[in-house]
């Protein structure tokens, strides 16, 4: 595989997990809020949100630089 393709996967690869944590924060309260507002101003919200958005960017930063490393082997 060529260097230039390596660099593109490996661009791509740190910018999906972004794109993923913005698009799981910003869906968070559809699904997780209750359609309670009071809940939804709570710490314990907040910090559920927060982890969940650092898990889905972790998940799909670990795969995408599987992917740009395992390629790279060849």
């Amino acid at each position: 595989m060529g260097q230039m393709t390596t660099i593109l996967l490996g661009i791509a690869a740190i910018l999906f997990p972004v794109l993923a944590g913005r698009f799981a924060w910003k869906n968070f309260d559809r699904y997780f809020g209750k359609n309670d507002q009071e809940y939804m101003d709570t710490l314990q919200f907040f910090l559920k949100k927060t982890g969940f958005t650092i898990l889905v960017a972790f998940v799909f930063l670990w795969i995408g630089l599987s992917i740009v490393f395992q390629t790279q082997v060849n």
